[in-house]
């Protein structure tokens, strides 16, 4: 009887050992999740500092240098107020530094007052380069259309060579009917790490229990008996 539930003990305790690793993976992410919230609400009370050369990602930092008007792209697609618009994207030359993209806020797509751009310094977050992915929205360079933000794209659009490998993205107020319309605050990535993992906790006590009621089936039937040939 006992061989009867050999391979689906040794299925069970893989898909276990699956689930199981799964859960704590999530409980993992969780903590660092928690420790980058915590960074972010520590930089968003502080002052932007100076931008060092390798910066952290969502650190709050200053910048100054001179932003290329006569080079603009748009990132995203965005409605408010039944106006579709999206975040206007600058190089901003820096001296000693290579350039950085700036993320100067949301404009809408038919622009018909002139833009008002930040002077001196520019306060701002960092934001970690995006990568497209399968299901990603195409790029249009041609137009200086991006969906994904990231700089090399963007930045051979505007045919520089190098840019920072990052951007920065500005932080401020507008008065209405001002543009762009920088971010207010800094972004908050969703921490739904303790339901994912109590979802895999979930299916691991699941697949004891399925197991559990076939392994008390199984051992419940007699076994067949052997029938002597004459």
């Amino acid at each position: 009887m006992i061989r009867r539930l050999l391979l689906p003990a040794v299925s069970t305790l893989v898909m276990l050992a699956v689930l199981l690793g799964l859960g704590f993976w999530q409980l993992q992410r969780r903590a660092w999740k928690a420790d980058l919230l915590a960074r972010i609400d520590s930089a968003e009370r502080l002052p932007a500092v100076p931008m060092p050369a390798a910066p952290d990602p969502f650190a709050k930092v200053s910048v100054r240098g001179t932003l290329r008007v006569d080079l603009q792209a748009l990132y995203g697609a965005e409605v408010r107020v039944d106006t579709l618009g999206a975040h206007l994207i600058m190089p901003l030359e820096r001296q000693g530094a290579v350039p950085v993209l700036v993320d100067l806020g949301w404009v809408p797509m038919q622009r018909r007052d002139a833009l008002v751009l930040p002077i001196g310094a520019i306060e701002g977050f960092v934001r970690p380069a995006e990568h497209a992915g399968t299901f990603s929205a195409t790029d249009n360079p041609e137009k200086r259309l991006f969906y994904t933000l990231d700089p090399g794209p963007i930045a051979a659009a505007f045919g520089l060579p190098r840019v920072a490998p990052f951007v920065l993205v500005a932080l401020g107020a507008a008065p209405p009917g001002v543009f762009p319309d920088p971010v207010r605050t800094l972004p908050r990535p969703p921490d739904n790490h303790l339901q994912y993992a109590l979802t895999w906790f979930g299916f691991a006590v699941t697949l004891l229990i399925i197991f559990g009621l076939y392994a008390k089936r199984a051992l419940a039937r007699p076994a067949p008996t052997r029938k002597d040939t004459p």
